[in-house]
């Protein structure tokens, strides 16, 4: 008997060793539902990356404007160690403020672009790692999950599994047409770049625990057009269960009057006379086009308030029938900064009476416009409220309506250097996504010190639910009654909610 205690111990000593050998993610070997993939590591070997990993089948020929269709299993290893192509879109250019590092790759752009990016400091498949989903933005029609400011190496390091996604853009992601609505599963059609997402996060669902991240445990982000997906996948009974937390940041579909949506019935009829006035007999031939011929068509197609993958933000999230998640929302001091020049304040007074009747005086109370001054200053609010009052809203009916507590943010620091647009829409996401290393400014220690503590926020938040942790001031959750937020400015600290008078008179507007 006492023999065989030495052959045991050897046996046990192989098959934890074995086990250890399984458990850890190799970065040459990850299996994903489709098969195995590789990928690479940063230059010190802590960060494990991978990129151009297919989500969905490639949505080209028949299953152009059709929901995401599941990935095709490969034999083999598939390396994911290059940026994958962007969906298609009009030439990436830098513009105003926004430069080179906010913009898109110049090349691959293609129809086939349904491919995400993980960026992992897990050691093995049991680690558990919080995961955030960072959904880029570009107005529907641009942007891309490799934008150089979305990277993934730095805040991965601050312990997330961190992925970025593509989905389809502009008449390719967002086309309805009667035609389309009548052959799909759904009766619906448009708001494919949606769907998109959906099968995204599904896929991070089925497959992050082997990159060591919880699947139990996702937080989705976006900025611009991913702050307002954020908010449909929010309401969307088709996301229910794919995400735990929600950060959304100058974005939402809050306003009575959508702004960027439509009903499904005029978002069809659109689509309708769009293929009469282009004399397409029916969609087989329009899925014929190129692709390249589609980005020449002039059109504005938005998303869709279908009922289905979309139904009314506001209305589900007064009647509580949200997906109930706790979420971090706020906008930047300058939000407003593309919506171009302010009129005269005759115009701006004349333009006020006639959008607002009876409300017009106590409107122009809040924004004046006695002097072409004041109007200038006026319509540079209105145009950051116009993201402001939404992320507002949002939190404000979380707060109310949800479980899940709400946090709003301020953005107020101005990024040093030229050319100055103030604290502009996108300004933030460098510093939220500890990126500021990438973005040719010349930063300050202010700089990296609001980077780290808004990248530290946004992290506890995505592990927790609470963006609060040591060494960074308190930021309080909302409440309706003493509405404090957290201001990023020169300094990071609590304080009230900025021009609370102008944006309960908003709500008053949009109720």
């Amino acid at each position: 008997m006492n023999r065989l205690i030495p052959l045991l111990l050897v046996t046990l000593f192989f098959a934890c060793t074995t086990a250890q050998k399984i458990d850890k993610i190799d970065v040459n070997s990850v299996k994903v539902k489709s098969g195995i993939i590789s990928g690479k590591t940063s230059d010190d070997q802590v960060v494990k990356i991978f990129m151009g990993v297919p989500f969905a089948a490639p949505p080209v020929g028949d299953l152009r404007w059709k929901a995401p269709q599941p990935v095709a299993a490969w034999e083999g290893v598939r390396a994911c160690v290059a940026p994958p192509a962007s969906a298609i879109q009009a030439p990436p250019k830098p513009f105003m403020c926004w430069s080179k590092e906010f913009m898109a790759p110049e090349s691959p752009l293609s129809e086939d672009c349904l491919y995400l990016n993980v960026w992992t400091t897990a050691k093995t498949a049991q680690d558990k790692m919080p995961v955030m989903v960072w959904i880029h933005g570009g107005a529907f029609t641009g942007g891309s999950g490799t934008v150089p400011l979305y990277d993934g190496e730095a805040i991965s390091r601050k312990g997330v599994v961190f992925v970025t996604i593509n989905y389809r853009l502009g008449i390719l992601g967002f086309l309805a047409h009667p035609e389309l609505s009548a052959e799909s599963e759904l009766k619906t059609s448009g708001n494919y770049g949606i769907l998109d997402q959906i099968a995204a996060l599904k896929w991070v669902k089925e497959n992050i625990a082997e990159f060591g991240g919880d699947q139990n445990n996702v937080t989705i982000d976006g900025q611009s057009a991913g702050s307002f997906s954020v908010n449909m996948l929010v309401v969307s009974p088709l996301a229910k269960g794919l995400f735990q937390k929600a950060i959304a940041q100058s974005g939402g579909m809050f306003g009575k009057q959508l702004s960027l949506g439509s009903t499904l019935k005029a978002a069809e009829e659109n689509g309708k006379q769009l293929t009469e006035k282009l004399k397409i007999a029916n969609m087989a031939a329009f899925r014929a086009m190129p692709a390249d011929s589609l980005l020449k068509i002039q059109t504005r197609i938005g998303v869709t308030v279908d009922n289905v993958v979309i139904p009314p933000v506001y209305d589900t999230f007064a009647a509580g029938k949200h997906n109930d998640v706790a979420v971090i929302s706020g906008w930047n001091a300058d939000d407003g900064v593309s919506f171009g020049p302010a009129p005269k304040a005759a115009q701006f007074q004349e333009n006020v009476k006639k959008q607002y009747g009876d409300k017009a005086d106590a409107f122009l109370k809040l924004f004046p416009a006695k002097t072409d001054e004041e109007a200038a200053q006026s319509q540079k609010l209105i145009s950051q409220l116009f993201f402001g009052w939404n992320n507002y809203a949002w939190v404000r009916l979380q707060a109310s309506k949800g479980t899940g507590k709400a946090y709003l943010y301020y953005f107020k620091r101005v990024p040093p250097g030229e050319p100055n647009y103030g604290a502009f829409h996108s300004a933030e996401f460098g510093y939220a996504l500890h990126n500021l290393k990438k973005w040719n400014r010349p930063f300050t220690d202010v700089d990296y010190k609001v980077e780290d503590s808004m990248s530290s926020y946004w992290v506890n938040f995505a592990k927790t639910g609470d963006p609060n942790g040591e060494g960074l001031p308190v930021w309080p959750a909302f409440n309706e009654n003493d509405p404090q937020i957290i201001e990023l400015g020169d300094e990071v600290k609590a304080a009230p909610l900025p021009y609370r008078e102008q944006l309960k008179f908003m709500d008053e507007l949009n109720n």
